[in-house]
């Protein structure tokens, strides 16, 4: 199973996004193979999230859209910065709310940081391994 995470910023701009999962036969990681039609799913989700995130009073969106048997859930924080997970199939609603709670923890960690602004990429390599850690404690990939 496969999943790719995305943090979106106010501007609608990609602030940060890894894929999990998906090794290939040799155990590379297909980076580019789909990479694009992740992007195009999960920003195409963009106004749906917008929508959803004033009709219900968490941050947590279970399920904004579907595409094929491609399912986006969402975590839309105060800030209105937007965390997006495409995922293969309709998982249980526990590992994907803990995963968005950490990662959330780990992203105030990053504002925090007074060298970064807000809506500028992401380019820590420790937020990375932090990210790709709490993706196998939760998801159960790498």
């Amino acid at each position: 199973m496969s999943f790719y995470f995305a943090i979106v910023g106010t501007k609608d701009n990609p602030l940060y996004e890894a894929e999990f999962g998906s090794k290939g036969v040799e155990g590379i990681v297909k980076k580019d193979e789909h990479r694009h039609l992740n992007q195009f799913i999960v920003h195409s989700a963009l106004d749906l999230v917008e929508e959803l995130q004033w009709q219900t009073n968490t941050m947590y969106i279970k399920h904004v859209d579907k595409f094929n048997e491609w399912h986006i859930s969402a975590h839309v924080t105060a800030g209105n910065i937007k965390f997006m997970l495409l995922h293969e199939s309709q998982r249980d609603d526990g590992p994907i709310k803990n995963f968005f709670s950490e990662c959330y923890e780990v992203y105030i960690k990053i504002l925090l940081n007074p060298f970064y602004e807000v809506n500028l990429p992401i380019t820590s390599p420790a937020f990375d391994a932090r990210v790709r850690f709490i993706a196998r404690k939760y998801l159960g990939k790498e």
